[in-house]
């Protein structure tokens, strides 16, 4: 499966006259504040020095200093390029692409109803229907596992899963993700988890943009019929939450690919999000009522019963407006020899299914986060994800720490 595609959106330029409201730019000593009225400086939590402030024009305009522009374009980013909801021009050879490079602009209501809705291209992570030849321990396929539609709505069922936009140099795109706990704020995590391949496009790109999660998306299961209709607020009853901050391991930045599987025992990331409206006081884990403890030390493959993977699959037999699960005994997978076996199940989910939560039975007999999808076959049937181990935790804990004191 490919890391599995993102899609184009057939809408363009619905966004038309909408308003960047936080630029958060952690590669420069500035961050940027856009709102309707003029903003004073702020602290960059990385450097401590002050950021630049923008102003408001008389015709109601927000302005950005010269200088500051400058100091962006130097990292790709033009913001004489976002017109009308969208990234004009981007270059696939300018992808900002290092952990420090990380820039994802608040766009209020960008993620309208019918955006969120037609956004349905899973990114690109396939292999072939089968690993052949590998020298690690790879044990047999597993027979197809029919995916399940959740019991709605779907907050009762898996009220910490939910669905990952951003937009790629080819339009809009579609993940899943998983709200995991924070141990720097228990009970008040802002934090999610999934694939690294859905907010960085690895050796040869960059980090998405756009980045937003939807925890419960169409909770109550409507069909697509019913979604054209739908209001934002039956569409994302949970709100609209944009990520500050992502994190993937180094080995995906640097190994991470298209297709074949390269990066893919690595392939993992972490988000801080907060919600596209504003601080209403509760955090992500407050608002949704659930966070998932991550178990980086799981039991091994033969002492685990079972896994369950949940997943908006937006890949053709799916369209990506409908929350399923898989469950099965995990096996093993080597993809290379010279990386982590990773986990294997059966399942018919598809691309946009990529980055949903894997959950186990963690050491202290509760329900955990083990894995997120990250591969299967182009041709669908079998799922893998990786083991959580030392990097994956470093991931995790440093983007914890990083928000520790705000």
């Amino acid at each position: 499966m490919r890391p599995m595609r993102p899609t184009d959106t057939a809408r363009r330029g619905r966004s038309a006259g909408r308003t960047p409201r936080v630029f958060a730019a952690a590669a420069l000593a500035a961050v940027l504040t856009l709102t309707a009225t003029a903003c004073g400086p702020e602290e960059d939590g990385a450097t401590g020095e002050p950021s630049s402030s923008t102003g408001q024009s008389s015709d109601g305009k927000v302005t950005i200093p010269d200088d500051l522009k400058d100091r962006l374009k130097e990292h790709g980013i033009n913001l004489d390029e976002w017109r009308d909801g969208e990234w004009k021009n981007w270059d696939k050879d300018t992808w900002l692409r290092e952990a420090k490079d990380y820039v994802n602009p608040i766009i209020e209501d960008l993620w309208d109803p019918d955006r969120m809705r037609e956004a349905d291209k899973p990114p690109e992570n396939p292999v072939d229907n089968d690993i052949s030849g590998d020298e690690g321990v790879t044990d047999p396929t597993p027979a197809p596992v029919e995916a399940a539609g959740l019991r709605t709505p779907y907050h009762d069922s898996a009220p910490a899963s939910g669905k990952l936009l951003f937009d790629g140099p080819e339009g809009s795109m579609v993940c899943s993700a998983t709200v995991v706990q924070d141990p720097a704020h228990p009970g008040r995590s802002n934090m999610v988890w999934t694939a690294g391949h859905c907010v960085h496009a690895g050796k040869n790109g960059g980090w998405y943009r756009n980045i937003a999660f939807v925890p419960s998306y169409n909770d109550t299961g409507m069909s697509t019929a019913e979604l054209q209709n739908a209001s934002k607020e039956q569409i994302a009853p949970y709100g609209v939450w944009w990520g500050q901050w992502a994190q993937t391991s180094d080995q995906w930045i640097s190994q991470g690919a298209a297709t074949g599987g390269q990066g893919a025992p690595y392939d993992f990331a972490v988000l801080q999000v907060a919600p596209e409206k504003g601080s209403t006081g509760k955090s992500l884990e407050e608002t949704v009522g659930s966070a998932l403890p991550v178990e980086f030390n799981a039991p091994a493959v033969p002492e685990i019963d079972s896994m369950t993977a949940t997943g908006y699959p937006a890949a053709p037999p799916y369209d990506g407006q409908k929350a399923l699960q898989c469950t099965d005994r995990p096996g093993r997978l080597a993809v290379f020899e010279a990386q982590p076996t990773m986990y294997r199940i059966g399942c018919t989910m598809t691309g946009g299914s990529s980055g949903g939560g894997w959950v186990a039975e963690g050491q202290d007999g509760k329900p955990a986060l083990v894995s997120n999808t990250s591969i299967g076959p182009v041709t669908a049937g079998w799922l893998a994800g990786p083991r959580l181990g030392t990097e994956a935790k470093g991931v995790y804990e440093a983007v914890s720490k990083k928000y520790a004191g705000r």
